[in-house]
């Protein structure tokens, strides 16, 4: 097996706690890998990516009877998921290239966090009317895009979009979870299709199969708890929270960089 089961099951916790939260699961994963020393293969970076359908899940169920709406809901949720997915076709070899640099990942939790310190003083100004129009879909489907850079956190990244065109906090929250179903589907299905119609990288799929159940399960349950408290903290206290403690990890992180620490080590 490329991990073990516990390596397994401590990543897909750390991906369902923090994908819905703005503080990027990718960096997080990115690190913990590097933390256990888990080798960096194939299956491994598709692994981080296909343990979000176990997230993504937790959307559907958590929010069931909002995915039974309208065609013009899923005519937003298009409009905003098409941005990411022209992004993410072209530049797909560069964005992997940049899934093994924990300096990146650590920058762009610094400047994240700066961000989150001051977007309810900068964006909090929410209009009498929260409908999603198709100006504002495509708005929040760039601001997507952002999140491609390992670190800046696609909740983030679609929160701040959505606020900037005056939603409310928990608006701005709920659609972005909305849009993670089809963005992430999206991913977690090439992913799993690349290790398919390749035989070297099919067999070693199937080899690992258990580990990639259990990482969706895991995943999904936690997510479960993650929005619910999400949901509920934001509403009360705002993002500042969120935007220190992604300051000092970026920081930590970076300190640990630059005096040549192995992050196996610790």
């Amino acid at each position: 097996m490329e991990m073990t089961w516990l390596q397994t099951i401590i990543i897909a916790i750390i991906e369902g706690l923090t994908e819905f939260l703005p503080v990027s699961s990718t960096g997080h994963m990115i690190i913990a890998q590097k933390a256990l020393n888990v080798p960096s293969s194939d299956f491994v970076k598709a692994f981080t990516v296909m343990i979000q359908f176990g997230a993504i899940l937790s959307v559907v169920v958590l929010y069931f009877k909002r995915f039974f709406q309208t065609f013009d809901f899923y005519l937003k949720l298009l409009i905003a998921f098409i941005p990411a997915a022209v992004v993410g076709f072209l530049l797909r070899e560069k964005i992997d290239a940049l899934l093994d640099d924990v300096k990146i990942v650590s920058i762009m939790l610094i400047l994240g966090g700066i961000l989150m310190i001051f977007v309810d003083k900068w964006l909090n100004k929410p209009a009498e009317d929260q409908t999603v129009t198709p100006r504002k879909a495509v708005f929040i489907g760039l601001a997507q895009c952002v999140a491609m850079i390992p670190g800046v956190s696609r909740s983030m990244a679609t929160i701040v979009g959505g606020m900037s065109q005056k939603l409310t906090r928990k608006h701005a929250a709920e659609f972005s979870f909305f849009l993670a179903v089809p963005t992430m589907f999206a991913a977690s299905a090439y992913e799993l299709l690349k290790l398919v119609m390749t035989p070297e990288t099919k067999n070693v799929l199937m080899d690992n199969m258990t580990i990639l159940i259990l990482g969706n399960v895991v995943a999904f349950l936690v997510a479960m708890l993650a929005i619910r408290f999400f949901i509920g903290f934001i509403t009360r206290y705002g993002f500042k929270a969120f935007g220190y403690y992604r300051i000092v990890v970026g920081v930590a992180l970076l300190v640990l960089i630059l005096c040549g620490t192995d992050l196996s080590l610790i």
